[in-house]
């Protein structure tokens, strides 16, 4: 079966085609600047030189006309037509209180996809656009929705309630739902089974560290926790997102600087976290590691408390499982910098985890990092949450068929 996986932004069109035969990635490519001036697709064949069309899109329509164009041409296709591919797999933001799990996409699907839009204001409207585009394309071929959210809609009501008054979360759902999601589902699966964690001793903390990080507990795959709340901003440090701050610097900020609530959730996304601590030196993480060494202050407090949240975190989560049975790294951080994992794993010597140096320096694979003494395994897992989403959509087509 071929699954074409689509992950919809506003403005741009990433893709997979995966032939879940052997789960090989055929084809690839992204669409940028869709309905801005300068449109373009790039589509990636391996063993081929990359494929570039430059051509107006206007909407995500005329984006996945073209994506479907550069799969069937003659010299840079993959597949001889449009019905070779089976099924689409969507990474949906959010699918509110509704949906729970992955689904077949049909009119209720979108509706509630459309009424999530406050809640994911960025990326369900183009989500939806995604599937939209897809089902104009390609009448007659299944759609899946797979929601970010599902994941941390795991945790139990003491887990994910926010502490406010029951008519918030009655009438607006207002409650920790968690991101990331097919990436935590994904990696903790993984772990288990690379690991070959028996049963009985599958307490799985995943650190899904980069731009955007966060934490998750698991037991047997089903989540415990997840750091990030209603929307991303909750939880750790991260590139320029605040993580976790008391309401009241809201209140605080615009009462004495004029601004909106609006404004001030613009600055706690886009203009805090590492970035505001390192003095807007960067959000990249390489840059600030760079700088630290050459000791510059501001970028070492940045990297401080990012590993400071990090560290307290896994902590939490180590107590609320009463234990833990693996750790493991995932996303562009935590698969890529063993000196941050070391700095992270350190303090928790104390329980009897050790790294291997050696290991711990290799890039891009699953991996043991842990010593064979160690109490907690600890491992490397690279992410892959398209393989995740065609897992999933091969799954519930071929239920969908018995």
């Amino acid at each position: 079966m071929n699954v074409l996986v689509i992950n919809a932004g506003s403005s741009s069109l990433k893709y997979q085609l995966i032939n879940m035969d052997d789960e090989s990635v055929v084809a690839k490519g992204l669409c940028e600047r869709i309905g801005i001036e300068g449109s373009k697709l790039t589509h990636k064949v391996p063993g081929k030189e990359d494929y570039v069309v430059e051509e107006a899109m206007p909407s995500h329509k005329e984006a996945m006309a073209l994506v479907l164009k550069a799969l069937v041409d003659p010299e840079h296709g993959v597949v001889a037509n449009i019905n070779d591919i089976d099924a689409v797999g969507h990474r949906v933001l959010h699918g509110g209180s509704t949906y729970t799990q992955s689904i077949v996409v049909d009119d209720d699907v979108k509706k509630v996809i459309r009424e999530c839009f406050d809640l994911g204001p960025l990326h369900n409207p183009a989500n939806l656009m995604g599937i939209e585009a897809c089902e104009a394309n390609m009448p007659g071929t299944p759609n899946v929705a797979v929601f970010d959210t599902s994941f941390g809609m795991g945790m139990e009501p003491y887990a994910y309630r926010y502490a406010i008054p029951e008519e918030y979360y009655t009438k607006y759902h207002l409650r920790r739902y968690g991101f990331h999601g097919t990436s935590h589902t994904f990696v903790s699966r993984e772990t288990i089974k690379f690991g070959q964690l028996p049963e009985g001793h599958q307490r799985v903390i995943v650190c899904h560290l980069g731009n955007g990080s966060s934490i998750s507990a698991s037991v047997a795959g089903k989540a415990v926790e997840t750091s990030m709340g209603l929307t991303p901003l909750e939880g750790l440090v991260m590139g320029t997102r605040s993580g976790d701050v008391d309401p009241a610097v809201v209140q605080y900020i615009c009462d004495h600087e004029g601004k909106s609530v609006d404004e001030v959730l613009t600055i706690l996304n886009k203009k805090s976290g590492v970035l505001a601590l390192s003095g807007n030196l960067s959000s990249d993480f390489r840059d600030l590691r760079d700088a630290e060494i050459k000791g510059d202050e501001k970028a070492k407090l940045a990297l401080d408390s990012f590993r400071h949240h990090v560290i307290k975190t896994i902590g939490g989560y180590i107590a609320v499982m009463n234990g833990v049975d693996a750790i493991t790294f995932t996303a562009g951080i935590g698969e890529n910098d063993g000196d941050m994992r070391e700095k992270i794993m350190s303090h928790f010597a104390y329980l009897g985890i050790k790294l291997d140096p050696e290991k711990n320096a290799v890039r891009g694979k699953n991996i043991e990092i842990s010593t064979p003494d160690s109490t907690v395994r600890v491992f490397v897992i690279p992410t892959n949450e398209e393989l995740a989403i065609a897992r999933d959509t091969v799954r519930l087509v071929e239920e969908a068929k018995a």
